[in-house]
């Protein structure tokens, strides 16, 4: 990628820089993300609320797969179309989302250039500063040829 995946992602995705995800590694269908623990994004037992671990993981979804299919952009738009999240354990204190694109980006990029509108998913886990898995979520993608 030739871009900023996370600087591009915190302007065009205000809600991410709204609640503070930061963006590490992001290359080759992968991306690191980080939620550091602030009060104000704190649920009733003091961990960080259900819908900002949420967002640290969608976040980290997008950017893995515009690490891998950013090149795409000027021909479809990606759109994410499910989220299924798993709470595992309660969160507290920082966390982190890894995220890994679970498709071959040849075959996406294949059914994009057959006209279709490809689907498939990326898979994140996020974990405590323990290294603690706390929840996992899978989201699909689907990229939306231009017409």
């Amino acid at each position: 990628m030739s871009f900023d995946v996370g600087a591009f992602l915190l302007e065009t995705v205000p809600f991410a820089r709204t609640i503070g995800v930061e963006f590490g590694q992001v290359n080759d269908g992968y991306a690191a993300c980080r939620l550091p623990d602030r009060a104000d994004l704190h649920n009733h037992v003091q961990g960080p609320h259900a819908g900002a671990l949420f967002t640290l993981a969608e976040s980290a979804s997008g950017a893995a797969m515009l690490s891998a299919l950013g090149d795409q952009l000027s021909r479809a738009v990606p759109l994410a179309t499910t989220a299924a999240i798993h709470y595992r354990k309660l969160a507290k204190g920082e966390v982190t989302a890894e995220a890994r694109l679970l498709a071959d980006r040849d075959e996406v990029v294949a059914r994009l250039d057959a006209g279709e509108r490809p689907e498939f998913e990326v898979g994140v886990e996020i974990k405590n500063a323990e290294g603690t898995l706390v929840s996992e979520m899978t989201v699909s993608w689907t990229l939306r040829p231009n017409r």
